[in-house]
């Protein structure tokens, strides 16, 4: 059984959910190749050729591949399935946009969400915001699939996978015209260790800064409730839930978020979850590790204070 790990990076370097999405092709058991696509990517084919139980790294290499367009990437993708039995991708919006196109061309039904392998067929996705979890069969030949890369440990970096190249290129389906790009020293927010986020009780956009401060102490990613989004205090980059990014950090602080269902959704596989509402009955504080019932203008300073 041979299974093909689509890679994600930025030219220069591997994200770290490709190493967790690697973890879960072994999970399913079998050859593992990864498929490195790019322009001038050689150092993110290095690092893949170090992700443990990694037999080949695949490379395509093309100035048409260098902006990752989904189009593009799928079409190349559908010559290449035909050697697999599973093709897999990070739930990440750069899976979300590449695997539905080639599930569609392979003309098979995609997995999406998986957090745990029952088998090399069945598998374990959450419904309804995460409050259920449902165990699903493949009976298609092949199996296309995103991994929620928060439910995996990213895999060791010991390998040492052989580099095959790629000769087959496409015409492009699409063409690039340009992006706009949230530029932050912070770490990203789907995978930094540490994640402050704050909610509508923040009251305004710059009282944000407080949590902020915060993030920086502690080296970690500031995020937010769909409630501080959508009151225009941040911008939507930053949700974190059901409709936004879901993280699984070492540590997770929630302020003033009162922990809607759509938010826990994004965030409760965190290891420690700290909470800080005022409101004893909000909902953050029956999946917080610790919490601390306060106003959160006065305990966000002392915590500053002390750190």
């Amino acid at each position: 059984m041979a299974i093909l790990v689509l890679a994600e990076h930025d030219n220069a370097s591997l994200k770290l959910d490709t190493a967790k999405v690697v973890a879960c092709g072994q999970a399913i058991g079998g050859e593992i190749d990864v498929l490195v696509v790019g322009h001038n990517c050689d150092g993110v084919v290095s690092e893949a050729q170090k992700l443990a139980g990694v037999r080949n790294v695949l490379v395509a290499d093309s100035a048409s591949y260098a902006n990752h367009l989904a189009e593009n990437i799928s079409e190349l993708m559908l010559g290449i399935a035909s050697d697999y039995e599973h093709v897999l991708a990070p739930a990440s919006s750069f899976g979300k946009d590449v695997l539905p196109r080639v599930a569609a061309l392979l003309d098979v039904s995609q997995l999406s969400e998986v957090i745990e392998v029952v088998s090399s067929d069945t598998f374990v996705r959450p419904i309804y915001a995460g409050s259920v979890l449902a165990t699903v069969q493949s009976l298609d030949d092949k199996k296309v699939m995103t991994v929620r890369s928060s439910a995996f440990d990213a895999v060791a970096l010991d390998g040492n996978a052989e580099r095959v190249a790629l000769t087959q290129d496409v015409a492009p389906q699409a063409e690039f015209v340009e992006q706009s790009l949230t530029e932050s020293e912070r770490p990203e927010l789907g995978s930094a260790s540490v994640v402050v986020s704050g909610g509508r009780a923040l009251g305004n956009s710059e009282n944000f800064a407080l949590l902020e401060q915060l993030a920086d102490k502690l080296g970690g990613a500031v995020g937010a409730s769909r409630a501080a989004v959508d009151a225009g205090f941040v911008p939507n980059d930053l949700q974190v839930g059901q409709t936004g990014k879901i993280v699984a950090p070492d540590l997770y602080i929630a302020v003033g978020i009162s922990g809607a269902i759509q938010h826990l959704a994004g965030m409760k596989d965190s290891k420690v979850i700290v909470a800080i509402n005022k409101d004893p009955e909000a909902p953050i504080f029956q999946v917080a590790d610790y919490g601390l019932e306060a106003d959160l203008f006065d305990a966000v300073p002392q915590l500053l204070a002390q750190l």
